[in-house]
Parts: structure tokens; C-alpha cells; sequence
């Protein structure tokens, strides 16, 4: 996806978030605050965005975001228990109603036979619609696979708003 459709796709969850009178919080780690570049670009975000979060240790995400230690000690830092945690917290230590999450494995080390590099898992919480938490193996390089995260990640939030509109 290039910026030119990434811009887009922002732009198109503003409005969604826009015309629902919703504000949108970001906890990012394997994407290092890209979701939350990708929607401040757009001209009026600060209608829609309230705040992001990156939190690329677990110390971070424990500290920033409530994240439990056992959590990160059973299911590690790369998992959609981590991910539905991470967009929790993230609902709780702001004023935001709709929350995304990312976490994984960009490469090109850190990757295990059982979550290999690529392995990204996303969660989003719609505030008193659930949590949706999902796992995507992505391929190609630190950045590719960075890119196809926030793409995914904001082509879910848009079609989970569009589902709950």
C-alpha cells in the first residue's frame, strides 16, 4: 500500500470516527507510533484522534497501558491477549471511546518457529462493542511488514465502524 492510499484509508476513518462523534486511541509497538503519524497527517484529526501510545518494551506496556505481567508471562508480548490488553488500557487512560492495538514481530530477528517474523496481532475496542482481537502473519521486510500492519490495522477499524454504524 503506498502513502497515497494509506493517507486515504486515514482519512476515510476520520470521517467515520467524524459523523460518530467518536474519538480514537492508538497503542502501538512493532509499529513504533505509525498508526497515529498516519492519522495526525490527515488536516482535522484532532477532532477524531485523542491520543497515541508506543509501547515498545513490555515494561511499557505494563506502565503505560496496565498490561498484566502474567500476561506477558503466559502468552508473551506478541499475542491477542497482549494486543486486547494493550487496547484496553488505552480505552482507560484516555478520553477516547475507540481504541486500536498492534503488536509483533517486524523482524528481522525475534522470530521463533512458533511466532515467526511477520507475526503481528491487533486488537480494537469499539467501547461498549467488544473487543475484536485478530493474528496476521505478514512477508517481506521490517518495513513491509510494518506497512501492512497499519494498513491492516486501520482497514479493520474502518469496516468495524462501518459494522457498527
Amino acid at each position: 500500500m503506498s502513502d497515497v492510499d494509506l493517507e486515504r484509508l486515514a482519512a476515510a476513518v476520520g470521517e467515520a470516527l467524524l459523523a460518530r462523534g467518536l474519538m480514537l486511541a492508538t497503542a502501538e509497538s512493532c509499529t513504533g507510533g505509525w498508526v497515529a503519524r498516519a492519522l495526525t497527517a490527515i488536516a482535522g484529526s484532532s477532532g477524531w484522534f485523542e491520543r497515541g501510545f508506543v509501547t515498545y518494551s513490555n515494561a511499557a506496556k505494563q506502565e503505560m497501558l496496565g498490561v498484566g505481567g502474567d500476561t506477558l508471562a503466559t502468552h508473551g508480548a506478541v499475542s491477542e491477549a497482549t494486543a486486547r490488553e494493550m487496547a484496553a488500557g488505552a480505552l482507560t487512560h484516555s478520553h477516547a471511546a475507540v481504541a486500536l492495538a498492534i503488536t509483533g514481530i517486524a523482524g528481522p530477528t525475534g522470530g521463533s518457529p512458533a511466532k515467526p517474523v511477520g507475526t503481528v496481532c491487533f486488537a480494537w475496542s469499539l467501547g461498549g462493542a467488544g473487543v475484536h482481537a485478530e493474528t496476521r502473519c505478514f512477508s517481506g521486510d521490517r518495513e513491509a511488514i510494518r506497512r501492512q500492519s497499519v494498513a491492516h490495522a486501520l482497514a479493520r477499524l474502518l469496516a468495524l465502524l462501518q459494522d457498527a454504524a
